[in-house]
């Protein structure tokens, strides 16, 4: 069984006891529980669901596990001939967060 669900403007494949990145969840504390209602598409024992825009009465719980930052990505710019530039390093946050459950009402 797996889901495809849009969660923070970004879509995922999840299914129970996978650990999934997603962009960084600030109010969230590491060890409380996030429900993520917007299922688009839902593969279980009975076929494929697919909804229309979302799948009715199905939702994803999932657990917060830790907040983390990504590898830093180096932003170099530089104009020829002028003797301009400028480097600057970005690290993005983001949070782990593993999957529970995919649970259907009805």
């Amino acid at each position: 069984m797996y889901a495809i669900v849009d969660f923070k403007g970004t879509q995922f494949r999840v299914e129970k006891d996978k650990v999934i990145r997603v962009p960084y969840l600030g109010d969230q504390e590491v060890g409380s529980e996030v429900k993520i209602p917007d299922v688009l598409l839902l593969k279980d024992d009975n076929g494929i669901t697919i909804g229309q825009p979302t799948v009715n009465n199905t939702s994803v719980l999932a657990e917060v596990l830790e907040h983390k930052k990504d590898k830093k990505i180096i932003v170099f710019k530089k104009k020829r001939r002028k003797g301009y530039q400028k480097k600057q390093g970005h690290r993005q946050n983001f949070t782990q967060i593993k999957i529970k459950d995919i649970v259907k009402q009805g």
